[in-house]
């Protein structure tokens, strides 16, 4: 790669680009929002600007960081998006399509600046050896921003990569629509995000966010299976600070609003959250390796040097005997999967649940495990939502499914059955029952009521349930069924604490063990600790061919 490359690649791009005026996203250009008329046209105001915006067309010289005369310098030759496109394909497999492309806009000066390209590069290669279309848009290209012609360029990338069965990349970092072409420009999104809808399920589809993503375009990403966000250099919001202030007189910043912190943490918005460009396309490149290239490929194998059959005792000493004291459930996952293959989806949002892709014996896995380290593991609004949708995308590309359970139940108060609990839970039950790839759990310490049903029991399709011998399966914890069972008994004793001690004994003997659930037939085994990752891998192997057969329908009603 030539240095003009590695200059551009090890920067944060999205702050150091020119703007074109008539850019913006509905309602925003870069990082500022603006009022309709508060400026005279070609000509901005001069107001409090977030740091990284530029005047269009122009660039104040002590805005420049240091060295960064060099990119200027570099742009001449190499585009921010094509570089950020060979970083992501294998060295020499790049094949730019439609170089060419030019808008046919006429009018506000458009006529006169038809360049190559449109703003974006559409192109496909290889990575690791396999076939992947992608997209960068360039915001040094009329901004970035979106019109006909453009749109155009990535909806015949998107029906390449369908008809190739390939996955789809994008890289966004774009003004928004181009206002000058009006409904073309609108329609052009339209385009792109009934593609995504028909790709859904067929390819893997991933969203870069590399810079300003507003309006309209932020269901294109919304739409696809992962988005990744740049840190403070990418954000994505339907109106931005100046309209949200005008409307609800709300101070908020563009990063609070709609940076990759707050989507990564607050929203689950994004499942990843990085640092620079470099960092999102190695981790794109990653994620890539974990998924079949279509929903009739198997997830590819990658032959494992971790012992399928290590028995590792430090499975014996990870979860305490107290079942109300937390651990970092992470640490059974990665005893679980192969050394270092762990990736975790949506790690800063609704941490009382992890998620993430990893290998079993070399083949991939979903992996869906409770956190009691947060919020003591409990199921709740967010944590149904990010693993049932995590689910979901395992069952659409073949990628079997491994639940590692301890939980209390649901999280109860108003707050939650006010925000819905009951449809958001059935989303999590549903994917389960849904989901057709090989599904195994293991019981690590509690399962209680209702949320013992829907984490993968075989009551909801699961295909190999175990547990440890500490394992709790009841309707409720000791104390709770003892207020509601022996309630006037308790009362009536001599010394109520005392006799109710006795009765959560009794009660705990009898039922706060996985023995009544291996003699149904609801637990298949009893395992010791140590075993997890040995038995968990000779079921998986057995199961891999699994096929289940459902009654043709158009498609299940799911709680939305």
């Amino acid at each position: 790669m030539s240095q003009s490359h590695e200059v551009i690649e090890l920067q944060t791009i999205a702050k150091t680009q020119d703007r074109v005026p008539g850019t913006r996203a509905e309602g925003e250009r870069g990082r500022e929002d603006r009022v309709p008329g508060t400026r005279a046209e070609g000509q901005r105001a001069q107001e409090d600007r977030a740091p990284g915006t530029r005047a269009e067309g122009q660039r104040a010289q002590e805005d420049r960081a240091p060295g960064t005369d060099a990119i200027w310098n570099a742009r001449a030759k190499v585009s921010v998006a094509m570089a950020r496109l060979e970083r992501l394909f294998d060295a020499g497999t790049l094949e730019v399509i439609g170089a060419e492309v030019t808008h046919r806009a006429q009018g506000f000066g458009l006529e006169n600046k038809k360049i190559p390209g449109d703003g974006v590069v559409t192109a496909s290669g290889l990575v690791d050896g396999r076939p992947v279309f992608a997209y960068a848009q360039d915001r040094t290209v009329l901004g970035g921003s979106l019109g006909q012609a453009h749109a155009q360029k990535i909806a015949r990338l998107q029906d390449l990569a369908m008809r190739a069965g390939a996955p789809f990349v994008g890289i966004n970092d774009s003004g928004g629509a181009r206002i000058q072409e009006g409904v073309d420009a609108l329609g052009g999104y339209g385009e792109i995000f009934r593609r995504n809808v028909a790709a859904s399920g067929l390819i893997p589809q991933i969203s870069v966010i590399a810079g300003p993503c507003a309006g309209g375009a932020v269901y294109s990403p919304a739409l696809t299976d992962f988005v990744g966000m740049v840190d403070q250099s990418s954000f994505m919001f339907l109106t931005g600070p100046k309209v949200v202030k005008t409307v609800t007189f709300e101070e908020i910043t563009v990063e609070d609003l709609g940076g990759a912190r707050t989507h990564a943490e607050r929203t689950g918005v994004s499942h990843f959250r990085w640092e620079n460009d470099e960092e999102a396309i190695s981790q794109v490149r990653r994620l890539l390796s974990y998924l079949p290239s279509n929903h009739r490929e198997e997830p590819p194998f990658v032959a494992p040097e971790d012992d399928v059959a290590r028995m590792d005792v430090a499975f014996n000493t990870i979860v305490p005997e107290d079942p109300r004291k937390p651990y970092d459930v992470r640490r059974v996952v990665e005893l679980v999967v192969d050394a270092g293959s762990f990736m975790e989806v949506q790690a800063g949002w609704a941490q009382n649940v992890v998620v993430g892709l990893g290998r079993l014996g070399g083949h991939v896995v979903g992996m869906v495990a409770n956190q009691p380290l947060v919020n003591a593991g409990v199921l709740d609004i967010d944590a149904s939502r990010k693993a049932a949708r995590f689910i979901r995308t395992c069952n659409a590309f073949g990628i079997p499914l491994v639940s590692l359970v301890d939980v209390p139940g649901f999280l109860p108060g108003r707050e939650q059955e006010y925000g819905g609990v009951i449809d958001h839970g059935a989303k999590l039950l549903y994917a389960y029952c849904e989901a057709s790839v090989p599904k195994l759990s293991v019981i690590l310490r509690k399962a209680y009521g209702g949320a013992y049903i829907v984490m993968s029991s075989q009551h909801v399709g699961g295909d190999v349930n175990l547990a440890w011998p500490r394992a709790e399966i009841a309707v409720m914890g000791a104390s709770g069924a003892v207020e509601v069972l022996n309630r006037r008994e308790i009362a009536a004793a001599k010394d109520p604490e005392a006799r109710a001690a006795e009765l959560r004994a009794d009660y705990e003997e009898r039922f706060l063990n996985p023995n009544i659930a291996a003699q149904r037939g609801y637990i298949d085994a009893v395992i010791e600790p140590c075993e997890t990752r040995s038995r968990l891998y000779r079921h998986l192997r057995v199961m891999l061919n699994k096929r289940e057969w459902s009654a043709p329908k158009r498609h299940g009603n799911g709680p939305l």
